[in-house]
């Protein structure tokens, strides 16, 4: 196992520590510090709050400004391909030989096998700048923790180091600020940070010693998915202690429970709750699950075949916090199967959490009634005055489409594919970034909308009034005193059926009998609350125990 150095987090952009989800890690470490004795978890909570970040949802005005130059015509003066203007006579051939002018001055890291230029078109085509722009904080990370493992084998001078360590954070503070500038030939955000940094300083010519693009974007793509992992899990711990929260205060509140949508048997609010809470348990060991598939290093694995280079990747491995190395050149340069398993976590999330809309969106009906909608969690009609609309339930059952098609993309873009590294692998990107983007957003929403919950306990208490939900208790009576269960099941099936049947004891009767580990019991249901909120508060400190690497 490769022991992590001691590292300090890269300020992301966003929100800082002092969050909604900052306050939320530390009420709920206070919360169960009493159950944790002496050494309460209060005491381990660290001075920097974990949080959901809020990445941009625009992307960079330079970026766009690249994209009009490259994309839309202006830097080859010409339309965009596909207008009326393209048509005109001689206007492609000078877009053409004009494009071919500034590429002359624009080298491209790979430039040095080619005479002629890459066709404007097919630059516009070919960029993925837009999408993995996302990835500068990991790539520059990435970076320097290459450059320190490349001066540990003497590859490079103390004095290379540590100009290229000013250079690359200048390049951060550019791109945190949005003050860098992109050029023509950056093909993406990697050779966009290289170019730049030796502009900065010539020793930055030097960094990509021993490394590729293509262990490099891999690199870069597995400290996303760790961080994206440990993100998720903070927001599944959100919503399961609202839930947890919930279901405390609600625990002896009676409700009928369903089969087929059909009321079957009495439970309580407090018990439906907690039955939400734990798939999103097991979806927060499934993002753990995650994160350990992505703690691998690749870097030192080149295009596919390694390097001659004495690399030290344990150095590098170290300097990010990765458990272990890959053991696989071309696995490592080819592997995507960290990013599935993030992606599937995060649609089986969406999945939980559309069922967990659809029963806020019932409750919420007036043939149900069992919610009342907090005006913080409910919209309007613009024609009706009357309505009250459970808008954000809906789109948690909406945006599972979300999830499930960029699962499908992802998928199918590995389809298939020969090892080693294929260009394919760029459209891995747009697919992930947007099912974890998603995942963060229902996730907020969802424990924002368990938190505004009201429930009518009049309509909940006459929801139970039905005899017939006790049925099944009457026949367990006559299986308690020897009649055999299918006798005991046809007799009291053909009371209900004639009318004549007799419940022994109400809903609230029925539910203290049921007084079995996780039964509906209200002892039961509020126990198992407290134990919930207790696994909650070790997946933030879990999460506080990861957070995003910068090499000292």
């Amino acid at each position: 196992m490769v022991q992590p150095s001691a590292r300090r987090p890269l300020r992301f952009r966003g929100r800082d520590a002092a969050t909604r989800h900052g306050r939320r890690a530390a009420e709920a470490l206070q919360r169960v510090s009493a159950s944790r004795g002496a050494e309460g978890a209060t005491s381990a909570l660290p001075a920097r709050a974990r949080h959901l970040r809020q990445r941009r949802r625009v992307r960079p005005v330079s970026i766009r400004r690249l994209h009009q130059a490259v994309g839309d015509g202006a830097a080859h003066g010409g339309a965009r391909p596909g207008t009326a203007a393209c048509t005109r006579p001689g206007q492609a051939a000078r877009r053409r030989q004009e494009a071919h002018a500034i590429a002359k001055k624009a080298g491209k890291l790979w430039g040095g096998r080619f005479k002629r230029p890459l066709l404007p078109e097919l630059e516009r085509f070919s960029s993925s700048l837009a999408i993995d722009y996302e990835l500068y904080p990991y790539d520059i990370a990435g970076s320097l923790a290459h450059a320190r493992g490349l001066a540990a084998a003497g590859l490079l001078s103390t004095r290379q180091l540590a100009a290229i360590g000013r250079g690359l954070r200048q390049i951060k503070g550019e791109l945190d600020s949005d003050k860098f500038e992109f050029k023509l030939e950056d093909e993406d955000i990697h050779t966009a940070i290289e170019r730049r940094l030796t502009e900065i300083t010539s020793a930055g010519a030097a960094l990509h010693a021993g490394r590729s693009r293509n262990d490099q974007v891999a690199l870069d793509l597995r400290l996303f998915c760790r961080d994206a992992a440990v993100e998720a899990t903070v927001g599944l711990a959100n919503l399961v202690n609202a839930l947890a929260d919930q279901a405390e205060a609600h625990a002896d509140w009676l409700m009928p429970g369903y089969t087929h949508m059909q009321r079957a048997q009495p439970v309580t609010v407090g018990h439906h709750l907690l039955a939400h809470a734990e798939p999103l348990r097991r979806d927060a060991t499934r993002f753990r699950h995650a994160y350990d598939a992505a703690d691998e290093m690749p870097l030192g694995s080149g295009a596919l075949a390694a390097s001659t280079l004495p690399l030290k990747r344990d150095v590098v491995a170290r300097e990010l916090g990765f458990d272990r190395l890959t053991s696989n050149s071309i696995d490592a340069v080819s592997d995507r199967d960290f990013a599935l398993d993030l992606a599937y976590a995060c649609t089986v999330a969406a999945i939980h959490l559309s069922r967990l809309g659809e029963d806020v969106v019932l409750w919420a009906t007036s043939e149900f009634g069992f919610v009342k909608l907090a005006d913080e969690i409910a919209t309007g009609s613009s024609l009706m005055p009357q309505k009250k609309n459970p808008d954000v339930a809906e789109l948690l059952r909406g945006r599972t489409a979300r999830a499930l098609g960029s699962f499908v993309g992802l998928t199918t873009v590995l389809k298939g594919l020969p090892l080693a590294y294929d260009r394919d692998l760029q459209e891995d990107k747009q697919a992930l970034f947007a099912t974890v983007d998603n995942c963060f957003d229902c996730l907020e929403a969802a424990a924002l909308m368990v938190e505004h919950l009201e429930f009518d306990r009049e309509r909940l208490h006459a929801s139970v009034a039905d005899p017939a939900l006790v049925a099944t208790d009457s026949a367990e009576e006559l299986v308690r005193k020897g009649t055999p269960f299918r006798s005991a099941h046809e007799q009291v099936g053909r009371q209900v059926r004639d009318g004549t049947f007799v419940a022994p004891w109400d809903a609230k009767a029925s539910v203290a009998k049921r007084d079995l580990p996780g039964g509906p019991h209200p002892r039961r249901v509020a126990a198992r609350a407290r134990a919930i909120r207790r696994e909650t508060a070790d997946l933030l400190l879990w999460s506080e125990g990861h957070p995003p690497p910068l090499p000292r």
